[in-house]
């Protein structure tokens, strides 16, 4: 079925012969909350990578892509930073990558979309939904969201007395935009 969303989405994206943005993320910020012995506690992944086309008036033709590096997880605590790297949590010698890929953009009202996603952990996936607010700034565009997962759902980690199942993810890309004709 994912595939033949992929088709037909390429179709349509080949028949509109409009132009299209692709983007160059210029600045990104992937940042988690979760809960460690009652306490907020927080970190950041880097490495963003991105394919993104966005186009607010024609959504069905737009599609997010997404990967980062697992192993620039970042506490401020290099022993946590280790053990959330092994196979305990993230095991980025085997998963090195977490993946995002858009199944559908909807918008809800102004500046605010919902995005229905496909997000890999280690290697299981599950459908997410993540609401944003995108803002066109011209030459860039950029993309604010936040969502919340169970970390259990991807392996990442085992239930637990101490950390809470409950992790919240913060998005914060701003990407360059250059025009290329789609025929």
């Amino acid at each position: 079925m994912k595939k033949l969303i992929v088709f037909v989405l390429i179709i349509l994206a080949a028949r509109t012969n409009v132009v299209h943005a692709q983007s160059t993320v210029t600045r990104s910020a992937i940042t988690f909350e979760i809960k460690n012995l009652g306490i907020n506690t927080g970190g950041s992944i880097a490495g963003l990578v991105a394919k993104v086309h966005f186009n607010a008036a024609n959504l069905s033709a737009s599609g997010i892509e997404a990967s980062v590096d697992v192993g620039t997880i970042n506490t401020d605590n290099s022993s946590r930073d280790e053990h959330l790297r092994s196979e305990d949590f993230f095991d980025v010698t085997k998963y090195p990558r977490m993946m995002l890929k858009s199944v559908a953009i909807r918008h809800k009202s102004g500046s605010n979309y919902v995005g229905t996603f496909m997000l890999m952990i280690k290697d299981r996936s599950k459908q997410v939904e993540i609401p944003f607010v995108y803002s066109n700034k011209g030459n860039a565009e950029e993309f604010k969201g936040s969502f919340k997962i169970n970390r259990l759902d991807f392996g990442v980690g085992s239930s637990s007395m101490i950390l809470s199942d409950e992790v919240i993810i913060h998005i914060d890309c701003e990407q360059k935009k250059t025009e290329t004709a789609q025929l």
